[in-house]
């Protein structure tokens, strides 16, 4: 079975989620006095690792550490716990791990979109959080025979939110994703006197990454 989601569908819907937030955040019913407002934060970040299996081989493609970019959307659910939106890009290159003299490098584009929570521990100048949220990766090549495709894939992060009550703060985090891959994708193929095939995963196999990042919070 196939483990794929359509990528337009989830930005539609990501427009749609965060019209309906902004319009009734403040009517949640699990919203308290002391809970945290409607939150957006644009952030910067670098992330590492990453590597796809060459399909019917030992040879690879590894993920090359990069910039990435992207926005997160928070609104209240009690007073230690939010609801989250989360979306990041990468824009990177994956390198051809095989016995050739000149490995050829291949540009990929990796898109987040994914949906989960955060749990805010005590704290009044800087409060402490876990995050976790599920959704879908997309990813495409810009290389001859190469499609593009989105697999199902969740995170989790730790951080620390740095002046919680205020207007304007301060998030910083690591996060871990994890993507599940599948063995009937064209990704990253190539077709040439030094390599021709298409990197995949099997099902069930793992793309892993770890992201930091920075980003200024803006309360609603």
């Amino acid at each position: 079975m196939k483990l794929s989601i359509d990528y337009l569908t989830l930005l539609q819907r990501l427009r749609v989620a965060t019209f309906l937030l902004v319009l009734f955040a403040p009517f949640s019913i699990h919203a308290q006095d002391n809970a945290p407002g409607f939150e957006l934060t644009p952030f910067g970040a670098y992330r590492f690792g990453g590597t796809f299996s060459v399909e019917e081989s030992s040879d690879s493609y590894e993920l090359q550490d990069s910039s990435s970019f992207g926005l997160i959307v928070n609104w209240p659910h009690s007073p230690d716990t939010t609801w989250e939106i989360l979306y990041s890009k990468q824009q990177t290159e994956a390198e051809f791990s095989g016995a050739t003299v000149n490995d050829p490098l291949v540009n990929i584009d990796l898109q987040v979109l994914q949906f989960g929570g955060t749990y805010q521990f005590e704290g009044e100048k800087a409060r402490p959080y876990l995050a976790a949220t599920i959704g879908g990766t997309h990813a495409s090549a810009r290389s001859t025979g190469s499609n593009s495709d989105t697999f199902l894939s969740g995170s989790i992060g730790v951080g620390v939110m740095i002046s919680p009550n205020s207007r304007v703060g301060l998030r910083l985090e690591a996060r871990a994703y994890a993507t599940l891959t599948s063995s009937s994708t064209d990704l990253l193929c190539q077709t040439g006197p030094v390599i021709s095939g298409c990197a995949v995963r099997i099902e069930g196999d793992l793309l892993s990454q770890v992201e930091t990042f920075a980003g200024v919070v803006f309360r609603f």
